[in-house]
C-alpha cells in the first residue's frame, strides 16, 4: 500500500493516540506513528506538542525513521529551541556513526536547524566531518559550513572553518572539490568585506579543471564561476584553460553552457585578437548558443538576453546565424521582441535583404506591440546600414499605403529619424506623409510629423496651414507635441517671415501666457526674446545645422557591458543591470574583464588596437584651435603609448557651422591611442542609466601603460576623511518649539551622512520620548536608526546628538532641491521645520572617474548641459583647491598648465548616481577662478557650485 493513507482526514483525539504510539516498544508501530506525524506536518497541522516524543525516536538504527525524525526537527526546532537542545547529544553521537550516510545526515540536519543555541554544539562534529575519510560526508560538511556562516559568520571565522574549506579544494574527490568551491562562493557573496576567500593559482585552477569533468552539473556551474574570476598570467595559460572548458559547451544543462561561455568570453580578452585561436573559439561558441534557442520559451528568453550582451561585445560570433533569430509564429511576445533586437544588432550589408523581408512580414502580424517594434526595427536598419536606407524607406512607404493606423504612426516616427541621419536625401516622400496627417492621434507620431513640417517648411507650400491645424487644439495636446509645434512654427517664421507673423505671435502667446508648463513657457520666452532682440541670432540658433544621429542609440555603455559579461548566466545578464542595482546591501567588488598586456604575443601595436573596433562617430567636428581641442589635449595624460608621428597633429573632420560644434573637438579617439571604444552618444538616456551603478571604473580595450586600473586601490579615490562642515544654524526657535530650541548642521564622515543637532530645553518642564521623521525629499534621505536623545532632558539643559542618515528612502523632488522637511516629536508636542542639506554631504567616496571615461563622458554630454560660474576674490593656487576638494570627495582627474593658466579637471558623484564633471581655470595674478560644470542632470549645478565655492573659501 502507498504512503497516501497517511494523508487521509484525521479524527478527533488523534494527537493522544500518536503520543502513545511514539512511546510504543514496537518498532513498526513507532515508525508508522512518525510517518503520520510527518504527514500531518506536511498538510499544515500543528504537531509541535509531540516534540519530546518524536525526539525520543532518534535513538534508532533504522535510517528511514531517523530521516523522518530529522525532518520533523528541522521544521519545529525554531519554535521549540529549548527542546531542540535535547537532540544535540544524538547528533554528536550520529556524527561518529560507522555508517557514512548517518554521519552525513546528522551534520546536514544540524546545519539546517537555525537555532543559535545549537550552533555552538555543531562546531566539533562539523570539524570532524570536514576531515572525514568518506567523500560523501566531506561534501555534505562543506555545504554545512556555508549554512553555518549564514547563521553566525563570526563563529565560522573564529573556528577556522574557512581554512578547512580551502584545504578541501585539493581533495581527490571531484564532488568534494565542487562543494568546497560552492561553499566558499556562497560565503564570499554573503561576506561584508567582499574580499576573495581563496586565491586562485595555477595549481588550484588545475585541480578545479580536473574536478570539472566528473562532478554534477551544479558543481560544474560553481567551478566555472570560480574560473571566471581568475585572471590568467599569459595568453598561453588562457588558451590552456579554454581548451579544457570548451567541452562544457556541449552540456545538456543551459546553465552549464552559459557559465562556460562566460569563462571563454573573459579569457578571450587576454588573447591576440587576430590570432587563429580566437577565430577557432569564435566558431565553437556559435553552435551551443544556437542550441539554447530550441529549448522551452523561458530558457530561450534567458539565452536571448545573454546573447544580446555577447553580440554587443563580439558580434562576429553569431554573424552567420541570422536565421535562427527569425521569429516563429508560436513564439511568446517576450521572445519575439528579444529576437527582433538581436536581428538589428546582427544586421549588415550582407544580410540586410533577408532581414528587411522578415521585418516587412512581421509588420502585418496581429500583435500590435510586435508590429510597432518591427516597423521601428526597419528604421533602425536604415540608420545602421547606409546602403539599405533606400530599400528601408521604400518598405516603410509600402507599409504607410496599408493605411493601418498604428503602422502609419510608427512609420512616421522612424522616417523622422531617417531624415535626421540622411538629410536632403529622401524628402520627396514628404507629400505622402502629409496625406496621413488627419489619422495621427499618438503624441510621438504627431510630434514627429510636426518636426518634419518645421524642418522642411521651405519645401511644403501649405506648411503654415498644416501647422495652424495643429494649433487649434494646442491646450489639449501632449507636452511633447506642444514643444515641437512651438519650435516648428518659429522655424517656419524664420524661413518665411512675411506670411507667418500672426501664426508665430499666436503660438508664442499660447506658450507663454496661457500655459502652466514651465518647459513650454521657458522655451516660448527664449524664442520671443531672441526674435525681438536679434532675429539673425535667432536664425543661427534655431536653424543651426544639426549633428547627425548615431547608428546605435541603445547600446549598453562599454564599461557596464564589460561588467555584465562577467555576470553571464545570472540575473544581472537578464536584467542588463549590475547586481548592486537590484540586490540590497550588496558590497562585493565590481567585476571587470581582464585586459591584454600591451605588446604580449607577436602582434604589432597597430594590430592590438583592433580588438575593440573604434566606431566612426557621426558627430560633425569643429575646426582646429577650438576650446574642445584644448580640453582633449589637457586630459590626454599618460593614457597610452605615444602617438606615431607628431603629437600635435590631430586629424580633423570637415569644418561645419559653429552651432554644430562638438565640445571636445576632433581626433580625441586618436589622442587616446586608438584602443578605446568610441563613446556612444546617449542623448536620450538618463545619466544614471548610461553610467551604471559604478560605471567609471575603467573601460575595455587595450589601455596601454595604464597598468592595473581595475584594482580597488587608491586610484579609485576612496577616502573616509571628514570634509567641510557648515556651522550650526537655528532650525527650531524656542518660541515655536514650546521651549525646545533646536540648531543643527549636516556632515559626512566615515562614508556616512550625519544630521548633527543640539537640543536645548528652555522650558520649565523636562522633555523626553524624542522621535524624528523626515518627509520625502530629493535624495531619499531617511534616518538609519531611531533618534537617541538622552531622556529626560532637564530644563536649561542642552545636549548634542548625531543622527545617521541613509539615502534608501522614498524620493520626491523638492523646491528648493535640497530642502528637507523634518518633524520632531517629544512628550509635549510635534514640531515641524525645514532645513537645507548642503549637497556636498551627498558626494560619495567612489566619485573618481577613470580618465578615459571622464573624457568620453565630457564629450558625450551636450553643450547645453554646461554651466559656467566665477569665484571672485579668491586668490588660491591649483594645489590648494585640489587639496580642499579632495577632502570633500571631489576628485582630481587631470592637472595641466596651459599658457600660464592652471587647469584642473575634477569629477564627483552624488549618492543617487548622478555624475558632475568640473573644470577650474586658475590664472596667475588674477583673484578670480572660472568654474565650468557639466552633467546630465543640470538641476544640481547651482547647488554643486554653491558648495564648491564654500569649500574653497573655508
Amino acid at each position: 500500500m502507498t504512503d497516501s493513507k497517511y494523508f487521509t482526514t484525521t479524527k478527533k483525539g488523534e494527537i493522544f493516540e500518536l503520543k502513545a504510539d511514539l512511546n510504543s516498544d514496537k518498532k513498526e508501530k513507532k515508525k508508522e506513528a512518525v510517518k503520520k506525524v510527518i504527514a500531518s506536518m506536511t498538510v499544515g497541522k500543528d504537531v509541535s506538542a509531540l516534540f519530546p516524543d518524536v525526539v525520543n525516536c532518534m535513538q534508532t538504527d533504522n535510517l528511514e525513521l531517523k530521516k523522518l525524525v530529522y525532518l520533523y526537527l528541522m521544521n519545529y526546532a525554531k519554535s521549540q529551541p529549548d527542546m531542540a537542545i535535547m537532540a544535540v547529544n544524538t547528533f554528536v553521537k550520529d556524527c561518529e556513526d560507522p555508517n557514512p550516510l548517518i554521519r552525513a545526515l546528522a551534520v546536514r540536519t544540524m546545519g539546517c536547524i537555525r537555532v543559535d543555541k545549537i550552533t555552538e554544539y555543531l562546531c566539533e562534529p562539523l570539524r570532524k566531518c570536514l576531515k572525514d575519510e568518506d567523500p560523501y560526508v566531506q561534501k555534505t560538511a562543506a555545504v554545512c559550513v556555508a549554512k553555518l556562516y549564514d547563521i553566525n559568520p563570526q563563529l565560522v571565522e573564529d573556528q577556522g572553518f574557512i581554512d578547512q574549506l580551502r584545504d578541501l579544494l585539493t581533495a581527490s574527490n571531484p564532488m568534494v572539490v565542487a562543494n568546497a568551491v560552492a561553499a566558499l562562493s556562497e560565503i564570499n557573496d554573503a561576506s561584508q568585506s567582499g574580499a576573495a576567500l581563496f586565491d586562485l593559482n595555477s595549481q588550484t585552477i588545475n585541480k578545479l579543471l580536473t574536478a570539472l569533468n566528473e562532478c554534477t552539473e551544479w558543481g560544474q556551474i560553481f567551478i566555472l564561476d570560480s574560473l571566471a574570476n581568475y585572471t590568467p598570467k599569459d595568453e598561453r595559460e588562457a588558451q590552456s584553460v579554454c581548451e579544457r572548458v570548451t567541452p562544457r559547451l556541449a552540456h545538456a544543462n543551459a546553465a552549464v553552457v552559459l557559465s562556460a561561455v562566460k569563462v571563454l568570453m573573459k579569457f578571450m580578452e587576454v588573447m591576440n585578437p587576430s590570432g587563429e585561436y580566437i577565430t577557432t573559439l569564435t566558431k565553437k561558441l556559435a553552435p551551443p548558443l544556437v542550441t539554447l534557442l530550441s529549448a522551452e520559451p523561458e530558457v530561450q528568453y534567458v539565452a536571448l538576453r545573454n546573447i544580446n550582451l555577447i553580440v554587443q561585445k563580439r558580434s562576429d560570433i553569431l554573424k552567420q546565424e541570422m536565421k535562427v533569430f527569425f521569429v516563429k509564429y508560436n513564439d511568446p511576445i517576450y521572445v519575439k521582441l528579444e529576437k527582433l533586437d538581436i536581428m538589428i544588432r546582427l544586421a549588415s550589408q550582407g544580410n540586410i535583404a533577408q532581414v528587411l523581408a522578415e521585418l516587412k512580414e512581421y509588420a502585418t502580424e496581429v500583435d500590435v506591440d510586435f508590429v510597432r517594434k518591427s516597423v521601428r526595427a526597419i528604421g533602425r536598419c536604415a540608420i545602421k546600414v547606409e546602403q539599405s536606407a533606400e530599400r528601408c524607406v521604400s518598405t516603410l512607404l509600402d507599409l504607410i499605403q496599408t493605411k493601418v493606423n498604428y503602422v502609419v504612426q510608427e512609420a512616421i516616427v522612424v522616417i523622422k529619424d531617417i531624415f535626421r541621419k540622411y538629410p536632403n536625401k529622401y524628402e520627396s516622400i514628404i507629400a505622402t506623409l502629409c496625406e496621413n496627417l488627419d489619422t495621427l492621434d499618438e503624441p510621438e507620431a504627431r510630434a514627429s510629423m510636426i518636426w518634419i513640417i518645421g524642418e522642411y517648411a521651405e519645401r511644403i507650400d501649405n506648411a503654415d496651414e498644416l501647422l495652424e491645424s495643429f494649433l487649434e487644439g494646442f491646450h489639449d495636446e501632449n507636452t511633447q507635441v506642444q514643444l515641437q509645434l512651438l519650435t516648428a512654427i518659429v522655424k517656419l517664421f524664420l524661413k518665411r517671415p512675411q506670411d507667418t507673423q500672426e501664426l508665430v505671435q499666436s503660438v508664442l502667446s499660447l506658450a507663454t501666457q496661457d500655459s502652466d508648463n514651465p518647459d513650454l513657457r521657458d522655451r516660448g520666452y527664449i524664442y520671443w526674446r531672441l526674435l525681438s532682440t536679434d532675429p539673425a541670432a535667432a536664425k543661427d540658433v534655431v536653424l543651426a545645422e544639426k549633428p547627425l544621429i548615431s547608428e546605435e542609440t541603445d547600446l549598453i555603455e562599454p564599461t557596464l557591458l564589460d561588467e555584465l559579461i562577467c555576470y553571464i548566466g545570472s540575473l544581472a545578464s537578464v536584467y542588463h543591470k549590475p547586481p548592486s542595482a537590484f540586490v540590497e546591501g550588496r558590497t562585493a567588488a565590481r567585476r571587470v574583464l581582464p585586459t591584454r598586456a600591451p605588446g604580449s604575443g607577436s602582434t604589432s601595436p597597430d594590430s592590438e588596437t583592433t580588438s575593440t573596433p573604434v566606431q566612426q562617430s557621426t558627430v560633425i567636428l569643429p575646426s582646429q584651435g577650438s576650446q574642445g581641442d584644448l580640453i582633449g589635449d589637457l586630459l590626454n595624460m599618460d593614457l597610452g603609448p605615444p602617438m606615431m608621428g607628431s603629437s600635435t597633429t590631430v586629424p580633423m573632420a570637415q569644418t561645419q557651422d559653429a552651432a554644430a560644434i562638438d565640445l571636445l573637438g576632433g581626433g580625441l579617439d586618436s589622442l587616446l591611442g586608438g584602443g578605446a571604444p568610441a563613446a556612444q552618444p546617449a542623448a536620450a538616456a538618463p545619466f544614471g542609466a548610461q553610467m551604471g551603478a559604478g560605471a567609471p571604473m575603467g573601460g575595455g580595450g587595450n589601455m596601454g601603460a595604464l597598468g592595473d586600473i581595475f584594482g580597488l586601490g587608491p586610484s579609485l579615490g576612496v577616502t573616509t576623511s571628514t570634509g567641510y562642515v557648515m556651522p550650526k544654524t537655528e532650525w527650531l526657535p524656542a518660541s515655536k518649539g514650546k521651549g525646545l530650541e533646536l540648531s543643527g548642521t549636516f556632515s559626512r564622515r566615515g562614508r556616512e551622512i550625519y544630521m548633527d543637532m543640539t537640543f536645548n530645553n528652555k522650558a520649565m518642564q523636562q522633555m523626553g520620548s524624542f522621535a524624528v521623521q523626515l518627509n520625502k525629499n530629493s535624495f531619499g534621505l531617511v534616518p538609519a536608526s531611531p533618534l537617541q536623545v538622552p531622556s529626560p532632558l532637564m530644563p536649561n539643559q542642552s545636549v548634542d546628538v548625531s543622527l545617521q542618515l541613509t539615502t534608501h528612502g522614498p524620493v520626491q523632488r523638492m523646491d528648493p532641491l535640497m530642502n528637507l522637511q523634518v518633524a520632531i516629536k517629544n512628550n509635549i508636542d510635534v514640531f515641524y521645520f525645514s532645513s537645507i542639506v548642503p549637497i556636498h554631504c551627498l558626494f560619495v567616496e567612489d566619485g573618481k572617474m577613470d580618465k578615459r571615461v571622464f573624457l568620453a563622458t565630457w564629450k558625450d554630454i551636450p553643450a547645453a548641459n554646461e554651466k559656467q560660474f566665477t569665484m571672485s576674490n579668491l586668490p588660491l593656487d591649483a594645489e590648494t583647491i585640489d587639496s580642499k576638494l579632495e577632502n570633500n570627495n571631489v576628485f582630481n582627474i587631470a592637472k595641466r598648465n596651459v599658457e600660464g593658466q592652471q587647469m584642473l579637471y575634477q569629477s564627483l558623484k552624488l549618492s543617487n548616481g548622478i555624475w558632475v564633471l568640473c573644470e577650474f581655470k586658475v590664472s596667475p595674478g588674477s583673484p578670480d577662478i572660472v568654474v565650468s560644470l557639466k552633467s546630465r542632470a543640470m538641476d544640481v549645478a547651482d547647488q554643486v557650485y554653491g558648495v564648491l565655492e564654500l569649500i574653497c573659501r573655508n
